[in-house]
């Protein structure tokens, strides 16, 4: 079967096509016949060789495949031709991956495959970091870095049908017009202007509830300083590859909380408080309420390009691969 590997860590040129065995699914585990795999950052960073804990090269990447089920392994009450989106560790950039059955999530009808590959980490991490890691409430104040990306998009509609009012900064006129169609309050053009003077000027200087953050480095400081006194920061990422930390002394006078949010840490220690939003979440999206944003899709070969798309920050919402 074709599939991409990391050669070595580096730069997206270490993406390479090669041809590899049909893996076999081993007791709990499916086969999928991959139609769309998600591409995230977090695949970037362990690309990079940046990510804690990530895979040794060579290693093929991807954390998400949508697709049908090829082959069941023993143990496993799914049907052969179900329609089925995956949580992976590695192994989505393929035609053919192994998951794990209990990390399966049915395809709602009329969702196709690419929005499918563009749901799991993308929706379970907004969701986790805005309520269950966040606490946000109704009437409340959120800002959200990164706001036209895939993760941001999925943040915005989920707070703003929560009914909060929402901040979200991004780099340009046509990802902060998305921001703000999705239900973004605040779009803010983080190339022009300091988000913590709209914060300010906005919240008559007292800050937001909670924060989002994913990018690190000078941006998880000005986070905080864009907090109010009792504020909350998720921190999910660091996409600038520049880690960032708080004083506690800071953190204790002016009584503001950050807690980190791991998606595949938490799903490994406590399934059930990740996977409890699914039924929600796939009632939004069968609903319409809530909607998978594509943004750009790449032919499996051209992994390298997507990548590098990404890493450019031409991309808005979900960028897939199609085997």
């Amino acid at each position: 079967m074709r599939a991409i590997e990391v050669t070595e860590y580096g730069t997206s040129d270490e993406l390479e096509p090669v041809e590899t065995d049909v893996p076999e699914p081993g007791p709990g585990e499916v086969r999928i016949d991959v139609e769309a795999a998600g591409i995230n950052f977090a695949d970037i960073m362990q690309r990079r060789g940046l990510y804690p804990g990530g895979p040794d090269a060579p290693y093929v990447p991807g954390m998400e495949a949508a697709g049908t089920i090829d082959a069941t392994g023993e143990g496993v009450g799914l049907e052969e031709g179900d329609r089925v989106v995956a949580m992976l560790n590695t192994g989505g950039y393929a035609e053919y991956a192994t998951a794990n059955a209990q990390m399966l999530f049915p395809i709602p009808e009329g969702m196709s495959f690419e929005e499918a590959a563009g749901f799991p980490v993308q929706f379970l991490t907004a969701h986790s970091c805005l309520f269950e890691w966040g606490g946000l409430e109704e009437d409340e104040t959120v800002l959200i870095q990164a706001a036209a990306g895939g993760v941001g998009t999925a943040a915005v509609q989920l707070a703003s049908n929560a009914g909060a009012e929402v901040f979200g900064t991004a780099s340009t006129e046509e990802k902060l017009e998305l921001a703000a169609d999705l239900g973004c309050d605040h779009p803010i053009n983080y190339t022009e202007t300091d988000f913590r003077e709209v914060v300010e000027a906005e919240t008559d200087a007292e800050g937001v509830d909670l924060v989002l953050e994913s990018v690190g480095d000078d941006v998880f400081d000005r986070s905080l300083d864009a907090m109010k006194h009792f504020g909350r920061m998720v921190t999910f990422g660091v996409a600038s590859g520049v880690p960032a930390s708080a004083e506690n002394q800071r953190l204790l006078f002016e009584n503001k909380t950050v807690t980190g949010f791991h998606l595949g840490q938490a799903a490994s220690h406590d399934p059930s408080k990740i996977m409890k939003a699914v039924p929600e979440l796939t009632q939004g999206l069968t609903s319409g309420d809530l909607e998978v944003v594509l943004g750009e899709s790449f032919a499996l070969e051209d992994a390298a390009e997507a990548h590098q798309y990404i890493e450019d920050r031409k991309s808005s919402g979900k960028v897939v691969l199609t085997p």
